[in-house]
């Protein structure tokens, strides 16, 4: 090979990797920060009938037992300047002691809008964001185990949207379970909401709550 070829391949190979890198760069940037939807959320515990008041006649508030706990939430925010194009916004409550999050919801909002689960794309945010560790999944062995649930909202017309948490008295030996159990109060629990992309871009997360 001549120093001219060598240096054309060169030359080619930085151009290709400033390409690569320049399209992880707009892949990865969000498309807005979370100043844009001004934000504003609530927490605090209810009993049962208040809980169901808060939802409305056509949405299931949890069923407790004795010792269980309901956290009632409340979430608004802004028309953002574009739509999620198949991306989504992931509400995370979660204990903090623990990293678990709440294996129940009841949400006063459209079904196709706010949905319960998990995702695997989610343990990224973790990697990103280390105080939000209990985003993701907990690692069992050589698998992976959900540890409680989150929120979806897959529609930016979703706003409003009011949620109750079921935190359960858990007796031996359940406590073991991973889920976020009662007894809890207001500062041991982290209220996030995680803005990700369609292809499982992590693109922010805003600290609502403690």
């Amino acid at each position: 090979m001549t120093w001219r070829r060598a240096v054309s391949a060169a030359v080619v190979l930085v151009v290709a990797v400033a390409a690569v890198g320049g399209w992880r760069w707009w892949h990865e940037r969000p498309p807005y920060g979370p100043e844009a939807l001004h934000l504003r959320s609530s927490l605090e515990f209810v009993g049962y009938d208040e809980a169901q008041a808060a939802l409305g006649p056509t949405y299931q508030a949890p069923v407790t037992s004795a010792g269980d706990q309901l956290v009632l939430g409340r979430l608004s925010w802004r028309t953002p300047p574009t739509p999620l194009n198949g991306g989504y916004f992931a509400l995370f409550l979660i204990d903090k002691r623990t990293g678990y999050k709440p294996p129940v919801f009841g949400v006063s909002a459209p079904q196709e809008s706010v949905g319960m689960g998990n995702a695997g794309v989610e343990n990224r945010i973790p990697d990103r964001y280390p105080w939000l560790r209990g985003a993701g999944d907990i690692r069992v062995g050589d698998g992976w185990l959900s540890a409680g649930t989150r929120l979806a909202i897959g529609d930016v017309g979703a706003s409003p949207v009011t949620f109750v948490a079921l935190f359960p008295h858990l007796e031996r030996p359940l406590r073991d379970l991973p889920m976020a159990s009662a007894p809890v109060t207001l500062p041991d629990l982290l209220l996030a909401m995680v803005y990700l992309g369609p292809d499982g871009q992590v693109y922010w997360a805003q600290r609502l709550h403690g």
